[in-house]
């Protein structure tokens, strides 16, 4: 059919098109787990890894280059999308840091038949992206570099469970306390939120920054791994309220006062020392619990009933018995009556350590999913907590609070895991994880 109203030149340029249409770009194969444990079956050319799974290159030995990441995002820049957080560093990022106002955890599994080599593979690569985007440069193979360079504060923490210690034969290397926490009472856990082989937990003040470094992270391993679930988190935006400020939860309360200092605290509580596991010094461990909310019960109660059940007035985050939120609570206070001005069944009763070693870094975030059938919501907290030794801090005072809380009528733990957080890097030659399985391929 003529092309009417068109120029002999563009009637050709359109026929040319038409005739002439250009080919696809075949997909190369995807790299698989016998190709990552032994790169010598197959070429696995520079071009393989980028289009295929780029997982295999670390297990190859071969460098990703991570020198280019000396060119740095001005960190002065006049927006906060240019302000990073350095990666290199005896401790991973994302756990001292100032917390960012986004975050998504997620959970994978090892596909059948991971080795070390395996493992070995997918720390090398999420290394090496990981310290690109937090510096605000885009990963190797990165098919949309522009979102890489609003970095925002961007920071990437890896973890591994058991699971990843089994399939990398390192279970004597295991930390004594890494293992599922013993069934609560108040748990209703759904294993579709519970324990797997890896963690990647990403954080920034923008969720474009997250959204695009979790989608770098897991695509150039797709074919090592399989996400189990992915918990996207929020707390205040950034310079919504003054620096410092403690986050509320979605019950309005404030959550994580009285936080261990990093200056001073960490090294005591959080950075495991190496002494029991020697490769983990200058890790720790997480606690990942997904606790969901009944907010629809928890607004049938009034204000002075809620301050009581959580032990704190609700405005400025105080103990009943202080004026500001960082007094320490009086917990032997009686009112005229004889009757303890904060209920022993608060929250913060319950909550209290038993002396120091009790205490650990709280890191939590608020969850606001779509509700299911007959829900006016689907909100909760993703609580998580770093600490040196799970069985002597954390579990303590989850047991308190599971025998008796108050706030356990309108709170319900539904999601559970536990994780090994290997020690940061200091060098771009080296990787995470390193001091667990350098030589165990």
């Amino acid at each position: 059919m003529p092309l009417s109203g068109t120029s002999p030149a563009t009637r050709r340029s359109t026929c040319r098109l038409r005739t002439n249409p250009p080919r696809a770009r075949p997909r190369p194969p995807p790299i698989t787990v016998a190709e990552c444990e032994n790169p010598s079956s197959r070429g696995v050319s520079r071009r393989r890894l980028l289009g295929g799974g780029a997982a295999a290159l670390g297990a190859t030995g071969l460098g990703w280059g991570i020198h280019a990441v000396a060119e740095r995002v001005d960190p002065t820049a006049a927006i906060d999308g240019g302000l990073t957080e350095p990666f290199f560093g005896t401790h991973q990022a994302g756990i001292a840091t100032p917390v960012q106002a986004h975050a998504q955890f997620v959970g994978l599994d090892l596909r059948p038949g991971a080795r070390a080599a395996t493992l070995i593979g997918i720390l090398k690569v999420w290394t090496d992206d990981a310290a690109r985007l937090a510096n605000g440069a885009p990963a190797l193979a990165d098919t949309e570099p522009e979102l890489a360079a609003a970095p925002a504060r961007l920071t990437v923490t890896i973890g591994l469970g058991s699971g990843a210690f089994a399939a990398a034969d390192v279970v004597g290397d295991q930390p004594p306390w890494l293992r599922p926490l013993p069934a609560f009472p108040i748990d209703k856990l759904d294993d579709g939120w519970g324990q797997t082989d890896l963690l990647l937990q990403v954080c920034a003040d923008d969720q474009m920054a997250v959204a695009h470094a979790v989608r770098v992270l897991l695509k150039n391993v797709r074919s090592l791994v399989t996400v189990r679930w992915s918990q996207h988190g929020f707390r205040h935006a950034r310079r919504s309220h003054p620096e410092g400020t403690t986050m509320r939860n979605l019950m309005g309360q404030v959550d994580g006062t009285v936080n261990p200092d990093p200056a001073t605290d960490f090294d005591e509580l959080v950075w495991d020392d190496g002494a029991g596991v020697p490769w983990l010094a200058g890790g720790t461990s997480l606690v990942l619990r997904r606790i969901r909310m009944e907010l629809d019960t928890w607004e049938e109660i009034d204000r002075s009933g809620r301050e009581l059940i959580v032990g704190r007035t609700l405005d400025t985050g105080a103990p009943l018995t202080g004026s500001s939120e960082n007094d320490a609570p009086d917990f032997a206070a009686t009112d005229r009556y004889g009757i303890p001005v904060i209920p022993p069944s608060s929250h913060i009763a319950r909550a209290q350590p038993f002396g120091d070693r009790e205490r650990f870094h709280r890191r939590a975030y608020n969850y606001d999913d779509a509700p299911g059938p007959g829900q006016t919501s689907n909100s909760g907290l993703i609580f998580a907590a770093y600490q040196r030794d799970v069985d002597a801090q954390f579990r303590p005072v989850q047991q308190r609070l599971a025998e008796f809380d108050a706030l356990n009528q309108w709170t319900t733990p539904i999601g559970s895991a536990v994780y090994a957080i290997p020690p940061g890097v200091t060098s771009v030659e080296d990787y995470l994880g390193s001091s667990l399985l350098d030589g165990r391929t």
